[in-house]
């Protein structure tokens, strides 16, 4: 790591000319202290890094200290600076090697090229954290070094262990074939097999993983679009799993989706609601995860459903209040 420590630091000299070693040390994330042992070990190592006493004093490089990155154009430098805005990185435990991977673009860019991309980048934000409705997209936070097995494993090709945490069952430990790492919507899958048979694995569910010695069975090649989209199909059309259709109060949208399996569709209306379409484990588990938004939220298809949610209403509303009161609430066509 201190390596890549000394990097950051020369590249940091060469983009913001002289800083005092407590600027640095915030920059870094490290003690004072540390940046001058590194200052040190830079000049012993030939980087032309030098003192400047004084008030306004700091470490600088000498000014013909650069390296030059040659053939890019301004749309080219510019896609690699959006591209590094991107968090999916940050979902494969790659957050800092991005950063330092943008700092070692943007100080290789000849002078003119990295001022204009640099702020034309500035003017561009990818998938912020809210959209114009408030609606908080909350990325998965992953331990680094879980991420990090699991990555190696899918890179060298060999079997993966992990334990693994599904919905409503006891962790357990399994032992997968990694095929490929899939980002949608700031949640991080697994794509692997298991016992010869497709396995997809949400990374937030992972509490511990194991890289194995051992090849893992799987094709040489692989088209990771096409098997999660497959993949995909699958899930919204496999088993006893209930599609529903679901107008829903902005406020409680994000209690929704915890609840569901899958948001498949969403848009918002006129009336300031949304409207969504979400999958749920089974018919049970789509009523009572609806019964908890109450007026909050209304189902719009399928109609059995709108009708057992009516009927829990109206006995309900015998317990509690007057049979006429229950009358009210009538099974719509």
């Amino acid at each position: 790591m201190r390596a890549d420590r000394l990097v950051s630091l020369v590249l940091l000299l060469r983009q913001r000319g002289r800083m005092t070693a407590e600027t640095l040390a915030r920059e870094l994330e490290v003690s004072a202290r540390t940046v001058l042992r590194d200052i040190e070990a830079l000049s012993a190592a030939g980087v032309p890094v030098y003192a400047e006493r004084g008030r306004h004093g700091g470490f600088a490089l000498l000014p013909d200290f650069q390296t030059a990155l040659t053939g890019l154009n301004h749309d080219e430098a510019l896609a690699l600076l959006v591209a590094g805005s991107r968090r999916g990185a940050q979902l494969f435990g790659l957050g800092s090697a991005l950063a330092s991977a943008m700092l070692k673009v943007v100080d290789a860019l000849p002078e003119g090229l990295r001022d204009t991309a640099a702020d034309a980048a500035r003017r561009l934000l990818i998938d912020p954290e809210t959209d114009l409705l408030s609606r908080r997209m909350a990325a998965e936070e992953m331990p680094d070094a879980i991420v990090a097995e699991v990555r190696r494993a899918v890179f060298a090709g060999h079997k993966l262990r992990i334990h693994y945490a599904a919905v409503g069952q006891a962790p357990k430990w399994r032992t997968v074939d990694p095929i490929g790492l899939v980002t949608v919507r700031e949640q991080g899958y697994l794509l692997a097999k298991r016992a010869g048979e497709d396995r997809t694995y949400r990374l937030s569910r992972v509490l511990a993983a194991e890289e194995l010695d051992e090849p893992a069975q799987r094709p040489e090649t692989v088209d990771l679009d096409r098997a999660w989209q497959e993949r995909n199909a699958r899930f919204r059309t496999g088993g006893d799993k209930v599609a529903v259709l679901v107008r829903v109060n902005p406020a409680r949208r994000e209690h929704l989706v915890g609840t569901a399996l899958a948001v498949c569709a969403e848009e918002a209306h006129a009336d300031g609601w949304l409207r969504l379409n979400v999958i749920f484990q089974d018919s049970r588990h789509a009523e009572w995860a609806l019964w908890q938004h109450a007026m909050d939220a209304e189902v719009l298809a399928p109609q059995w459903l709108r009708a057992s949610l009516c009927d829990r209403a109206a006995a309900v509303a015998a317990r509690y209040g007057s049979p006429s009161r229950a009358a009210r609430c009538p099974v719509p066509d």
